[in-house]
């Protein structure tokens, strides 16, 4: 039984270190290389697709970088 135990804790462990080497993603998702300062205190990443760290679905248009520029204010851009 113990023998057992030992034998799937090391499945275990080989699988997490496995899944830390190729699919764990370095940084916050919404930041590229680059972007944001370690230990700062208010994370801000400029505005725009080149900005984040996965590619987007579909191209922006100018609503959609509007947008990105505006957030976080509470006003919606005025290219509506």
């Amino acid at each position: 039984m113990l023998l057992k135990l030992t034998a799937l804790g090391a499945l275990g462990y080989v699988g997490y270190q496995y899944y830390q080497k190729n699919f764990k993603h370095e940084g916050r998702a919404a930041f590229a290389r680059g972007q944001g300062e370690e230990g700062a205190t208010h994370q801000v990443r400029d505005s725009g697709p080149e900005a984040m760290r996965d590619k987007t679905a579909r191209s922006w248009d100018k609503t959609d970088q509007a947008s990105d520029e505006s957030f976080p204010a509470s006003d919606p851009p005025a290219t509506y």
